[in-house]
């Protein structure tokens, strides 16, 4: 059974203004086929024209396109156990 991949460098935190892109990115310990999934508050997020997740090898990143007021608040990346906030 895969060993759930660890977060090593976790989400920080990122101050923007109305109508700017918002970037947000987090490193695991290994490349993992393991499901991660990205939050804004409660809400699961998804590749849209809102926002882009990409993920290349470790490295997993969320862009906000465009954030609004409404878009304030906590950002989270979790994969298997473990979870980072912003």
């Amino acid at each position: 059974k895969e060993q759930a991949a660890a977060i090593v460098e976790g989400l920080k935190d990122v101050t923007t203004y109305e109508g700017e892109d918002a970037v947000f990115e987090c490193r695991l310990s290994r490349e993992t086929a393991q499901d991660a999934q990205w939050f804004l508050g409660d809400v699961p997020l998804q590749s849209n024209e809102m926002n882009e997740i990409r993920v290349q090898g470790t490295r997993h990143s969320l862009i906000l396109r465009k954030v609004t007021l409404e878009d304030c608040g906590s950002v989270s990346f979790k994969v298997g156990p473990h979870s980072s906030a912003a």
